[in-house]
């Protein structure tokens, strides 16, 4: 099922290829179907195969022989790795409910592993998007509200997961909130995109628990001070220059699903609270 996860990763990425390039140009994710940006030629179905065609055809173009970006195949190979290791952490509920031949915990499982691999698929789009053009666009962020709802929400209803779902309701505000405060706070600072991808983040980590939604929250503005003090140090960026602040909320938050409890626990282990 993991090895399933990736192939299926691999053709979500291919799909979030055409995502990052086209929605912020406003342009339609359907029609027309993927052809060359150099000649126009329509991509043939066995030339669409991700990763593969790309190593088959040389990084060119069937028809013109024009350069094929290698953030292409890097994009479906990413996607898939991201899938299959969610895949691997979230299939150990659903096989324990299969195990016990627990219909109900299956399904709502499965909905919780759905939940994430969406997450998965929506963090690389806007990690791209957020480094190529400095925006969240709202055409993805706020129908993975309405998605992250039905799906854990689901889980809960099918699981009795209702701590979980309670937690999640509280993180998604907590963190909206303070991303609000720093965007009220200091105008220009903290874009709305981010602000509405917080509370987006915030459902995911909190119903995970407090350590995965602390330290999803903290490893952000981590990870983002630390790639700015580089960018300082190496003259490549000046005190005032803005960088997307997407990609490292997006990696924070994957730092504190799969690693945020086991850290929180032994944070307070180290206090002497656990």
């Amino acid at each position: 099922m993991v090895a399933f996860a990736a192939v299926f990763g691999s053709l979500v990425g291919s799909f979030l290829n055409v995502v990052v390039y086209r929605i912020p140009a406003g342009r339609s994710i359907v029609n027309p179907p993927s052809a060359c940006p150099s000649c126009n030629s329509r991509i043939r179905p066995y030339d669409n195969i991700p990763v593969l065609s790309w190593l088959v055809l040389r990084g060119r173009c069937r028809d013109c022989g024009a350069r094929i970006s290698v953030r292409y195949p890097l994009v479906e190979f990413g996607t898939a790795l991201l899938f299959a290791v969610v895949a691997a952490v979230f299939l150990v509920p659903f096989v324990d409910a299969l195990a016990g031949y627990q219909a109900l915990a299956i399904v709502s499982a499965a909905l919780a592993l759905c939940a994430f691999l969406y997450l998965a698929a929506v963090s690389v789009a806007l990690g791209l998007i957020d480094i190529d053009t400095h925006r969240l666009p709202d055409k993805i962020v706020l129908p993975s509200y309405l998605v992250a709802a039905a799906l854990l929400g689901g889980a809960a209803l099918l699981g009795g997961h209702w701590q979980q779902l309670a937690t999640a309701g509280i993180g998604g505000a907590t963190m909206l909130g303070f991303y609000f405060s720093l965007a009220f706070l200091r105008p220009g600072g903290m874009g709305l995109g981010d602000v509405k991808l917080a509370g987006l983040l915030g459902l995911y980590l909190g119903w995970l628990g407090w350590g995965a939604l602390v330290v999803g929250a903290f490893s952000a503005f981590l990870l983002g001070g630390v790639y700015g003090l580089v960018l300082l140090a190496t003259r490549r960026a000046g005190r005032k220059s803005g960088i997307p602040f997407g990609p490292w909320m997006l990696a924070g938050a994957w730092l504190g699903i799969f690693f945020g409890n086991a850290v929180w626990s032994a944070y307070l282990s180290l206090i002497g609270v656990a």
